[in-house]
């Protein structure tokens, strides 16, 4: 990071998170100031360091260093379904997140069938697509902490590392939040005219009746392809050919790991994994016992929208004797079916 260094601005001064924000046009890191080893104060502006003369700040650059590799770390520990598609690329990012509530979008009809003829005067159907819009919340999913001034002391005079324990609690508190988001919705909170919903709970989802419990002594590996391939069907018959990602709970993660046959050379696991089509077959704890979740990787049908990665921001309480740190995050799943109702998204549950 390269720094600008202007010696006029030494010393500190009081200056509330918002409206740090609202002068900095809602940057998120207005509200990450470090002290520099000249004693100023700086926050990052577009990679920059900038001494920032009316901002308090509590922690050096390598105390928040130590936070956000701990932050980082858990988050991507518990991050299954989410971290899954962000790293195929289905992600849709939002500058200036802070200050964007909803995300407004479209869904496109589909046109009529090209048409033949001998003759090349023939007049075709004139048809034109029918746009609908559509509405995301985009909430801030967040969890506080706070520390005090002896304890930030007592590392800095002691030489031993922060304790991170508290904001890798934190964090693995907000990664659960967005994965159980990811599979089981947010339908409950409404906000701008949209709700949240999840692959389990999305209303133009494909279903498939599970017949045994993969669980279940009596469910063999023939009968668990039975079930996958069902759903494969299921998503072909809707328009969607894959690449495919199967999602199962982690009751049946042990399962898995049998053989597909008696004395076979390969398991259960492998045996799916050989399907046509199925790109993935990942284990979600955060997936509801008994359920599972087969669903087309392509932006058209499921994409993380991220308007603020999992990032912290820091205020001072009690005349600085305690610093407050909100860790907080704008990350939702958007899950997508067209004007028909035809979704690329597959629920098997009993």
């Amino acid at each position: 990071m390269d720094i600008q260094i202007n010696s006029l601005f030494k010393g500190v001064a009081h200056g509330s998170v918002a409206s740090r924000l609202m002068a900095d046009g809602m940057n998120v890191n207005a509200a990450r100031p470090w002290i520099g080893d000249d004693g100023m104060v700086y926050v990052n502006r577009g990679g920059v360091a900038v001494p920032a003369p009316t901002v308090n700040a509590t922690l050096r650059k390598d105390e928040w260093k130590q936070y956000d590799e701990a932050l980082l770390m858990v988050t991507k520990q518990r991050l299954v379904g989410v971290a899954g598609i962000m790293r195929r690329g289905l992600v849709y990012r939002i500058a200036n997140g802070l200050g964007t509530t909803v995300l407004e979008y479209e869904d496109m009809s589909d046109l009529n069938d090209a048409e033949m003829a001998m003759d090349g005067v023939t007049r075709g159907t004139n048809d034109r697509p029918e746009f609908d819009m559509n509405y995301l919340p985009l909430p801030i999913i967040f969890s506080d902490l706070q520390l005090s001034i002896r304890e930030l002391q007592a590392s800095r005079t002691t030489g031993r590392a922060l304790d991170t324990t508290q904001i890798e609690v934190k964090g693995r508190k907000i990664a659960e939040k967005m994965e159980t988001i990811f599979y089981q919705g947010a339908s409950g909170y409404a906000f701008g005219g949209g709700t949240i919903r999840g692959l389990c709970d999305h209303p133009s989802r494909n279903t498939v009746t599970l017949a045994t419990d993969w669980a279940d002594s009596a469910a063999d590996g023939e009968a668990i392809l039975d079930d996958v391939l069902a759903m494969k069907q299921e998503l072909i018959d809707a328009g969607y050919y894959g690449p495919f990602i199967l999602d199962i709970p982690s009751n049946w993660e042990t399962k898995l790991d049998d053989d597909f046959k008696a004395n076979s050379d390969r398991t259960i696991r492998e045996r799916i994994e050989a399907v046509s089509g199925i790109a993935e077959v990942k284990v979600a704890d955060k997936l509801t016992a008994s359920n599972a979740v087969m669903y087309q990787a392509t932006s058209d049908v499921v994409r993380q929208v991220e308007a603020l990665p999992v990032t912290t921001v820091q205020w001072d309480e009690a005349g600085g004797m305690i610093t407050k740190f909100k860790i907080m995050t704008i990350s939702v799943p958007q899950i997508r079916s067209d004007q028909e109702g035809n979704s690329g998204v597959c629920h098997l549950a009993a």
